[in-house]
């Protein structure tokens, strides 16, 4: 489908647009074929979380926010989907949290890094990490294209937002001794089981939120959000999400709904 007339009458109009959004960013170089199946795993998670933040979602928002004003050296790890779809907010919550921004890839294709820096600073980026001959550091325990780090960044980061991340470079991360922050609408992914706060919801939903909360929080001292940080319980959110998707697809098919051709339930 295309044309923005005909996305509007579509009863799952925001989903099309994202879709639209990153098909736009593949052919720009932002966004990797492979990004396109990941986002298409993460639609099928959020149907069963019913496309909205839920509270637990939201503590997790809180802490994360929390974590990032009290890091020394906040780093925002940023992708091509993340970049794709949310570049505003990931610069929005670099300046509330004084973090830097470095982008780091699965798939480390020619060309790629430059073409997410270049989005990143039309979008008001000052700086971008981790581009090109930059990301000359390695963690050895990542195989991927991921192991290749800016020393000035994630390398001696205390914390790291990684969105819509693979798991084994936060399992990495993890044992270097880093706190890791992701969104990921998967529970069970290894990404959020591993993470030391999982946000389990859309990114389109979440960063927004986040960049708030962030700002909100700013105003607190050290101790009042260190204090909400450490009452946060990371199992028992993605507890809740997976608790919330059971009983969602229970209840659904216990009243047999059913999507027809035409979207109508």
């Amino acid at each position: 489908m295309s044309g923005g007339s005909e996305i509007s009458k579509h009863p799952r109009a925001e989903s099309l647009r994202i879709r639209e959004q990153l098909t736009r960013h593949v052919q720009s170089g932002v966004v990797s074929f492979a990004g396109l199946i990941a986002h298409g795993r993460g639609e099928a998670f959020d149907y069963l979380l019913g496309e909205k933040t839920i509270p637990s979602a939201l503590k997790a928002i809180k802490a994360a926010a929390g974590v990032l004003l009290i890091a020394k050296k906040p780093v925002l790890s940023v992708n091509g989907n993340a970049a794709a779809l949310c570049s505003r907010e990931i610069i929005e919550l670099a300046e509330a949290t004084d973090a830097k921004l470095e982008v780091n890839l699965y798939h480390r294709l020619p060309g790629r890094d430059s073409a997410i820096e270049k989005l990143l600073k039309e979008t008001g980026a000052r700086e971008v990490l981790g581009v090109g001959e930059a990301a000359s550091a390695r963690i050895e325990e990542v195989h991927s294209d991921r192991r290749r780090v800016d020393p000035k960044g994630i390398l001696i980061a205390d914390t790291v937002f990684v969105p819509l991340e693979d798991g084994d470079r936060t399992e990495a991360l993890r044992r270097m001794g880093k706190t890791v922050i992701t969104v990921d609408l998967n529970p069970l992914s290894r990404t959020a089981q591993l993470a030391s706060i999982t946000i389990v919801d859309n990114i389109v939903r979440a960063m927004p939120i986040l960049v708030s909360e962030a700002k909100k929080l700013k105003s607190q001292s050290i101790e009042e959000i260190r204090e909400k940080v450490l009452s946060f319980d990371n199992r028992e959110a993605i507890s809740d999400a997976m608790r919330i998707m059971e009983e969602r697809l229970r209840d659904l098919s216990l009243k047999g709904v059913y999507i027809d051709l035409g979207g109508n339930k």
